[in-house]
Order: C-alpha cells, then structure tokens, then sequence
C-alpha cells in the first residue's frame, strides 16, 4: 500500500497562514515581531505563540530567535502575502457585493476566507474586476505575492497647511470604523489640514462637507498621500 506524502503547501494550516499574515501586518513584512506582540493580536496565550513559531520554523516559514523575536523567510513572506490577499479580497466582496459594513468586514473575511480555494479567490477577484485595494484602502498583494507600494504616511507627520487624500485607515476596531464613516473620513476622501494642537493634540481638518477635529490616537491611524 502506498503512503501519499504531505507537500509543504499541505502541511501549512489555515492557523500558520493567519499567524504568517500577522507577522507581515505587524512587522511590515522586513522587521522582528516579538511572540508576545503576535499573540496579543491574535488574542492567544504566549506559550501557544512560541510552539506556533517552532513549527513554523520547522517549514522554514520563519526565523525564530529568543529574545529576539520572529521574521519571516521568503518562503513565509510569501505565503503571508497570498493570506493576506485573500483576506482582502474576501473584505471587498462582503462590502461591496454582499452590502456589509466596513466595520464589519474584517472578522466576517476572517470566517469566510476559511472556506475560499484558489479557483474561488481567483473567481471573486475576476468579478469585481480585479480591485487593488480592501475597502479600508490597504493595498491587495498580486496573485503572485507581491505588495503594491503605495508611497503615503500617516497624517500625523503632515504640517499644517497641507492638503492631500485619505488613502487608508489603519484600525480594525468597528466603533472607530463606525465613527470615521459618520464624520466623512474614508479612503479617497480629499482633506487640508488646518491646525494641529501642541503636544499630541488633536487635529483640525476641513473636508468636503466641512471640518472636523480628531484627536491624536485617531490620526495616527489615518494614512494620506500628498502632493509634493
């Protein structure tokens, strides 16, 4: 009787493949993340943190050093960057097909993108025309697992005076989702930054349909591009 082989592509769980996304989201895909960070993100108790590690770094997924922390392999990185695709790509179709709230999107894509293969993923990006970023604006990596550079950076770092587009928001936490929506804040949402308090105070912007102050902790999770 013959014994069929796992490939490495089967020995890679689902769970790999979530832990390998947050190691790219949380170290931008070069840095060290440490075990406690990744298993604060993914609500896990570190010792589960640092026995995924050893048997992703048995798959060459990634470099584990104590004290140190975890940095992803070109193999890993890869790898993350696909699940992050289709996590993305599952977002854009639950809120611009299914109608869901972009507060919603990210833990419904968490669920859904469980039960998507290849055939489907591929399926979906056809459909909607091959979308380039989620619809909280973070690009989509290609198909080969390549992330598009988008060249912006957080609000936080523009002086006043300036004027420029919302690219992306940064969090996952639906009230603030919810709260930015309602204010007008979204990606490709044209702005001029007005005045900044000193101190990590809040923020004025005049937008399109008027201004707004933010505060400091929310701006920071707004990312802009400007003209130069």
């Amino acid at each position: 009787m013959s014994v069929k082989l796992q490939s490495a592509e089967e020995k890679i769980s689902d769970t790999m493949r979530d832990y390998l996304g947050e190691i790219y989201r949380l170290g931008q895909g070069e840095a060290w993340v440490s075990t406690t960070a990744l298993a604060e993100v993914l609500g896990v108790s570190g010792p589960a943190s640092v026995r995924m590690a050893r048997r992703m770094q048995e798959l060459n997924l990634i470099e584990h050093q104590p004290y140190k922390g975890i940095q992803l392999t070109p193999e890993g990185k890869k790898v993350a960057l696909l699940n992050i695709r289709r996590h993305r790509l599952v977002e854009r179709f639950l809120v611009d097909v299914l109608k869901f709230d972009w507060a919603e999107a990210h833990d419904e894509a968490d669920e859904l993108q469980k039960g998507i293969n290849q055939v489907l993923e591929d399926r979906i990006d056809e459909l909607m025309d091959h979308p380039t970023t989620c619809p909280h604006g973070d690009p989509i990596p290609t198909r080969q697992g390549v992330m598009p550079e988008i060249g912006d950076k957080p609000l936080t770092v523009v002086p006043p005076g300036q004027r420029g587009k919302i690219t992306r928001v940064k969090t996952r936490e639906p009230e603030k989702l919810t709260y930015l929506a309602e204010i007008g804040i979204l990606p490709g949402a044209t702005f001029e930054l007005i005045g900044r308090a000193p101190f990590n105070g809040p923020l004025r912007l005049k937008l399109n349909h008027g201004e707004q102050v933010i505060g400091s902790e929310l701006a920071a999770a707004l990312w802009v591009l400007c003209p130069a």
